[in-house]
């Protein structure tokens, strides 16, 4: 079996140092509960800082091995967890809304450009052109950020192509957003037989607030996990391969709609 978390945190807008900060306890707090991989929201070591985006988005640029990361790496090699962090990145066409997955030895093994970019986005980012898949300790876990999960073709891609779960790195603020994350996440797993993890933001930044409600839904998309609107924390739950069996013996779907697949063989994550 599987433990992956969810992490929820108050971030600051722009305050590297700080969110960087708390991606590390949130780490060791995973670590200490036999976590194996640990899910952080959207743009997560900057939060959503859209003041900053709007007025210097190349400060907003990680270098994946670079020093802002160090203790991320770090945390990761000391504790043996891996983690899937958010981040602006640079490609040869431009800056990408992404995540970066960080294995349990420290290192960058890979990362996923957000394909499906709202409006706003737009203006600051170019979207990804393929799917991410990572592998770990055997199970496939599809990568997606925020407003991709609004479009059931790409979980279903991720599902098609092996996907035992997928990964939500959200942004959600209070609202029509919290309505819509309260459908679209057990959704998401009980129309593709997969584990969906969901990773947002507590507390305001950015003039926005965040509906919290980081969670973790099974299969049949009960909900096994889940941290308060308010809370800074982890959601965690075991992906359970027998379950997932089960689950997809009764709900045929993936074998009876053979469908394209649209993401690439995994990348193993040690």
């Amino acid at each position: 079996m599987l433990k992956i978390g969810a992490a929820q945190f108050d971030a600051r807008s722009g305050d590297f140092d700080f969110n960087v900060a708390a991606h590390v306890r949130l780490i060791e707090r995973a670590a200490a509960r036999g976590v194996s991989l640990v899910l952080f929201p959207e743009l997560s070591v900057s939060g959503y800082a859209k003041d900053l985006l709007d007025s210097s988005p190349d400060d907003c640029v990680v270098d994946p091995d670079g020093a802002r990361l160090a203790p991320i790496r770090e945390a990761c090699r000391v504790h043996r967890v891996a983690s899937v962090v958010g981040a602006s990145l640079r490609s040869d066409s431009g800056m990408t809304l992404s995540s970066i997955v960080v294995d349990r030895r420290g290192e960058v093994c890979a990362r996923y450009d957000k394909q499906n970019l709202d409006e706003s986005e737009r203006v600051w980012f170019v979207a990804g052109r393929d799917g991410g898949m990572i592998e770990i300790d055997g199970r496939r876990l599809g990568l997606s950020i925020c407003y991709d999960a609004s479009f059931p073709e790409h979980a279903r891609a991720a599902a098609c192509s092996g996907a035992d779960a997928y990964l939500i790195a959200g942004a959600f603020p209070v609202g029509a957003s919290a309505r819509r994350r309260a459908i679209f996440v057990p959704a998401r797993a009980m129309e593709n037989t997969v584990y969906t993890v969901f990773s947002n933001y507590s507390g305001a930044h950015a003039g926005w607030s965040f509906c919290g409600g980081s969670a973790v839904h099974g299969p049949d998309g009960a909900e096994l996990a889940t941290v308060g609107t308010d809370e800074t924390g982890l959601a965690v739950a075991e992906l359970n391969a027998e379950a997932l069996a089960r689950v997809r013996d009764d709900q045929r779907m993936l074998r009876d709609l053979p469908g394209e697949t649209g993401t690439p063989p995994p990348i193993v994550v040690d």
